[in-house]
């Protein structure tokens, strides 16, 4: 069993589907008592980062993040991804779960948000077995992760090389939606559940 994290905010359903049509059960709970009987949890997230980190902090779902990823296998997807990081600038600064090194930071060139498909390179970990170097995927988003090489699980392109996908321990975050991303995102959802 899957569980999706629901602090209120987010595209819980999206995924929840996308994980049905490739044979995974899923639920999407805010409840520790559900939540503790999962393999593994999926941190989604759309909107704004001060607004999910503190409905994340009321419901006690951010210590449990904490607490869970010692021994289970989490994924963040966009803002979810965000939220891994340290801090983030958006609305001012706000603190996040810390797993990974670094912060959110805005887009400061483009068109924002960067919303469409885009390349993902430089690939690494299991993640993205089976994936081709340059697979696009779908983004939306106008914040971008502001982080060191070593936690970076591959990168993409937009007026700046930015990490799309970040990973430390049991911890892996992406920033484009693959539950929006046609095969190549069923693959990568695979490829978490099968960790």
């Amino acid at each position: 069993m899957i569980g999706i994290l629901d602090y209120g905010m987010g595209n819980l359903r999206s995924v929840q589907k996308a994980l049905e049509h490739i044979g995974f059960a899923a639920v999407i709970s805010g409840e520790r008592r559900i939540l503790d009987g999962c393999d593994k949890l999926i941190l989604p997230g759309v909107g704004s980062f001060a607004a999910g980190m503190k409905e994340m902090e009321r419901s006690g779902l951010a210590a449990y993040i904490k607490e869970r990823a010692a021994d289970t296998k989490i994924l963040g997807i966009c803002l979810g991804m965000q939220f891994l990081l340290e801090r983030s600038f958006e609305d001012g600064e706000t603190q996040g779960l810390g797993f990974i090194r670094g912060s959110a930071v805005r887009f400061s060139e483009g068109k924002i948000p960067q919303i469409g498909w885009n390349a993902v390179t430089d690939l690494k970990t299991p993640l993205f077995a089976g994936i081709a170097e340059g697979t696009r995927f779908y983004f939306v988003h106008s914040y971008r992760a502001d982080s060191p090489d070593e936690y970076a699980a591959a990168k993409t392109e937009y007026y700046v090389t930015y990490p799309s996908a970040v990973w430390s321990g049991n911890v892996y975050g992406v920033q484009f939606h693959p539950e929006k991303s046609g095969e190549a995102g069923l693959k990568l959802l695979a490829n978490f559940c099968n960790m």
